[in-house]
C-alpha cells in the first residue's frame, strides 16, 4: 500500500525515487486494491460501532450467562466504552485518510493535479457514504448480537496493534473533556422510564400494542405512584361483624355481602381484630372438634395489617404478600378506620376492575362526550375515559369528592355544575352519598368576532374633486 502511494505521487509530480521502476498501470492496479481493501476496513469500523454500542447491557449479560462463543470478549470490550470508541475512531481516520490520499494520487497521476483531487474527492465521499457508512451501519443495527461477536477478536487486534496511539488519544480525549467540564460519559447501562413510557405509546400508535395491552402498561408505570387511600373501599362500605357475634351471624354476614372475608371489630370499627374467613367458619362449626355451642368467633379470628391511608400500594402488595394476607385496615393520623383494602383491589389497579356477577361498570360510556360513573370512581379514571382534565385535591380522590368539593355542601339528585367544559349530574343519591353521576362534555362554543365598525368617511372625502 505505502510502495503503490509512494509510487503513484512520485508520478503525479515527477518527482525521482531510487530504486522505484513501477510504470503507471502497475501503480493504478496496485493503488486501486489497496482502495478496496480500505473501503472494506472502513465497513468494518463503521458497522463495529454501531453493533457494539447499539447491543444492550442486560442483553450483553444474558448471552454471557448462556455461554455463547465470544460474549467475554465483547463485555471485556464493552468494560470500558471510551477506550473502545477511540480504538475504532482512530483506526476508521486512519484507513479513510489513507484510502483519500492513495484515490488522490492515482486520479492525480492519470487527469492531472486538481481535476484529480476533485475527482478523488467526491469519488471517495460516495464510495464511503456508501459501502462504508451507510450499508455496513444498517447491517450492524439489525444483527447487533451477532455482529458484535464476530468483530470482537478483530477489533482487540486493532486495540493492540495501534496501542500508541490509542492510548495517546484517549488521555488526550479525557483531558479535553475535563476542561469542557463534560463527564465523558458515552453510553448509559439501561433505558429510562420516560422512554420506556415512549416506546409504549409508540406501540400503541403504530398497531403493535393492543389498546388494553397499552392501558394495562401505563397501569404499571401508575402502580408505584398510587396510595391505599386511592384504592381501599371507605368505611362507609365496610362489611365487618362484631366480635360477639355468633357463628351462623358470621357466616350470613359473608354470604349477604358476597365477601369471603369481612374483619371483626370489637366495640366499633376503630377497633378492628382481625379478619375471618367464611371457609373457617363453614369448615370449624360443621366438621370442626369443638361443639358448635362452645365454638366462638374469636378463635377463628386471623390477624390482619393495619396501615396509613398514604401508604405506598406497591409497598403493601409486597408486605401483604410476605406475611401472605388478603386484607388489611386503612387509619387515619389519628388512628381512626378509614376503610380496608384487599389484595385484589391492588390487582384492578393493573388489569382494570373485576366484576361480580350482577355488578355495573365503575364507567358507563354512553357515547363519546358523556359517562355515567359510579361515586366512588377515582377522577384519574375519569380523566382518561372522557380526556378531561378535572383537579385532583388533597380532601379528596373521587368523583363525589370532587363534586362535595365544588359544590361546599350536600347536595340532591338532578343538581348540575359545570367545571372548566364539563357538566357533572348527579344522578342517584343515597341519603347523603353520591351513588352516580352523569358527566358530559360541552363543545366548545367559538368565540364571537366583535364588530369592526366601519371607518367613517369625511364629507370633503366623499365629494369628488372637479
Amino acid at each position: 500500500m505505502a510502495l503503490s502511494l509512494l509510487s503513484a505521487v512520485a508520478a503525479a509530480y515527477e518527482v525521482p525515487v531510487v530504486g522505484l521502476e513501477l510504470d503507471e498501470s502497475m501503480v493504478t492496479i496496485l493503488g486501486s486494491v489497496a482502495v478496496l481493501l480500505l473501503i472494506a476496513l472502513s465497513a468494518f469500523f463503521s458497522s463495529s460501532e454501531i453493533a457494539m454500542f447499539n447491543l444492550p447491557k442486560h442483553r450483553l449479560e444474558g448471552m454471557v450467562e448462556d455461554d455463547v462463543p465470544g460474549a467475554k470478549l465483547v463485555k471485556s470490550l464493552k468494560d470500558d466504552p471510551h477506550r473502545l470508541l477511540v480504538t475504532i475512531l482512530v483506526g476508521n481516520n486512519i484507513v479513510n485518510i489513507a484510502m483519500s490520499s492513495i484515490a488522490t494520487a492515482i486520479l492525480s497521476l492519470h487527469f492531472g493535479g486538481l481535476v484529480g483531487v476533485l475527482l478523488a474527492t467526491f469519488g471517495i465521499t460516495a464510495l464511503v457514504l456508501l459501502f462504508g457508512e451507510s450499508v455496513p451501519k444498517s447491517y450492524a443495527v439489525e444483527n447487533a448480537d451477532t455482529w458484535s461477536i464476530r468483530i470482537s477478536r478483530p477489533l482487540k487486534a486493532t486495540e493492540y496493534l495501534l496501542f500508541p496511539l490509542i492510548i495517546l488519544f484517549d488521555y488526550l480525549t479525557r483531558q479535553v473533556n475535563r476542561l469542557i467540564g463534560s463527564t465523558g460519559a458515552i453510553e448509559s447501562p439501561y433505558v429510562t422510564r420516560d422512554e420506556i413510557q415512549e416506546m409504549i405509546e409508540s406501540g400503541e400508535r403504530e398497531g403493535v400494542l393492543e389498546e388494553e395491552e397499552h392501558e394495562m402498561l401505563q397501569r404499571i408505570f401508575r402502580f408505584n405512584n398510587t396510595i391505599v387511600k386511592e384504592v381501599m373501599t371507605p368505611r362507609l362500605d365496610m362489611t365487618a361483624v362484631p366480635k360477639d357475634a355468633d357463628i351462623d351471624e358470621a357466616i350470613e354476614t359473608c354470604i349477604q355481602s358476597g365477601h369471603a372475608r369481612v374483619p371483626v371489630y370489637e366495640g366499633s370499627l376503630d377497633n378492628v381484630l382481625g379478619v375471618v374467613h367464611i371457609r373457617d367458619l363453614v369448615r370449624d362449626l360443621n366438621y370442626g372438634e369443638t361443639e358448635a355451642d362452645d365454638l366462638e368467633l374469636e378463635d377463628l379470628i386471623q390477624p390482619t395489617l393495619h396501615v396509613p391511608e398514604s401508604k405506598n400500594v406497591d409497598e403493601l402488595l409486597t408486605e401483604m404478600r410476605e406475611n401472605r394476607m388478603h386484607m388489611a385496615i386503612v387509619i387515619d393520623e389519628f388512628g381512626t378506620t378509614e376503610g380496608l383494602v384487599t389484595v385484589e383491589d391492588m390487582i384492578e389497579e393493573i388489569v382494570g376492575e373485576i366484576l361480580k356477577s350482577g355488578e355495573d361498570e365503575p364507567i358507563e360510556q354512553l357515547d363519546d362526550r358523556t359517562v355515567i360513573v359510579r361515586g366512588e370512581v377515582n377522577i384519574e379514571d375519569v380523566n382518561e375515559a372522557l380526556e378531561i382534565d378535572l383537579p385532583e385535591g388533597e380532601e379528596f380522590e373521587t368523583i363525589a369528592g370532587f363534586i362535595f368539593n365544588r359544590a361546599g355542601r350536600l347536595v340532591e339528585e338532578g343538581e348540575e355544575i359545570t367545571y372548566d367544559g364539563v357538566r357533572i349530574t348527579v344522578e342517584t343519591v343515597e341519603n347523603t352519598r353520591i351513588l352516580k353521576a352523569r358527566l358530559r362534555k360541552l363543545e366548545q362554543q367559538p368565540e364571537p368576532l366583535e364588530d369592526v365598525p366601519e371607518e367613517e368617511t369625511s364629507d370633503e372625502e366623499s365629494v369628488p374633486s372637479e
